[in-house]
Order: structure tokens, then C-alpha cells, then sequence
């Protein structure tokens, strides 16, 4: 639980950097669109080298399974993808939620992601610990 715990830590700073980063890109990209749109584009952008690089550090850090590659990469992107639809519903709300007070109207995206990767690091512990990494 402690690796996962620090990988989980360091993965979800490398994800919310992807997210920021691609929140950032379509923010210029496509100005007049909504903010809760551009939430959703950057969640969908950069969750696929997430979840790549967040199986290689469970696999080898904290489950530490052999072989299977291929298997237990499709697992945990099936993982992720059962939660895609819940993450399509908690970026835009969280990000309308945060637009409301002026003081986190600018960071609203970034906050929202905030709380998306905690929702979703929680789920993703007891789903990979039960189905993409069990022995």
C-alpha cells in the first residue's frame, strides 16, 4: 500500500501535469470554447500516455508482476476506461462549480482535475489491486 501510495502520488502529479499542460494548449487552441469543454479535451488527450506510464510504475513498483504485458496493460486501460464516464461528468461540473466564485474562476479546469485525480485514484487502488494486477 506504501508504493502505491508514492507512486500513486507521483503518477497523478505526472497526469495532472499532462492535463494542465493539454488545458493550457486548447485554451489557446480554441478560445471560445467553454472551459468545461476544454476540461473534457484534455482529460481525453492525455489519459492514454497516463495510464502507460502509470501501468509501468505499478507493474514494476508496487504490484511487481512479471510477463503478461500486453494482458494487464489492456486491464488497467479497461480500469480506466470504466471510469472515463464518471470523469466526462466530474470535470465539467467541477469546473462550473469552480467558475462560480471569482477568487477560483481563472484555475477552475485545474481545480477540477484536482478532484477528478483524487475520485479516481481511490477507485483505480482497489481496481487494480482486485483485477489488472491480481495474482
Amino acid at each position: 500500500m506504501i508504493r502505491f501510495l508514492l507512486v500513486g502520488v507521483s503518477n497523478t502529479l505526472l497526469a495532472l501535469g499532462l492535463y494542465s499542460g493539454f488545458v493550457i494548449l486548447f485554451g489557446h487552441l480554441l478560445p471560445h470554447r467553454g472551459k468545461p469543454l476544454i476540461a473534457d479535451l484534455a482529460s481525453i488527450t492525455s489519459k492514454p500516455l497516463a495510464i502507460t506510464i502509470a501501468f509501468l510504475c505499478y507493474k514494476h513498483f508496487v504490484f511487481r508482476t512479471k510477463g503478461n504485458y500486453l494482458k494487464e496493460w489492456l486491464k488497467c486501460f479497461a480500469v480506466y476506461g470504466v471510469s472515463t464516464p464518471a470523469e466526462l461528468i466530474i470535470l465539467p461540473l467541477a469546473t462550473k462549480v469552480f467558475l462560480l466564485p471569482s477568487l477560483t474562476h481563472p484555475y477552475a479546469p485545474f481545480l477540477a482535475g484536482i478532484v477528478n485525480s483524487v475520485v479516481i485514484a481511490c477507485y483505480s487502488y482497489f481496481a487494480h489491486k482486485k483485477f489488472s494486477f491480481r495474482r
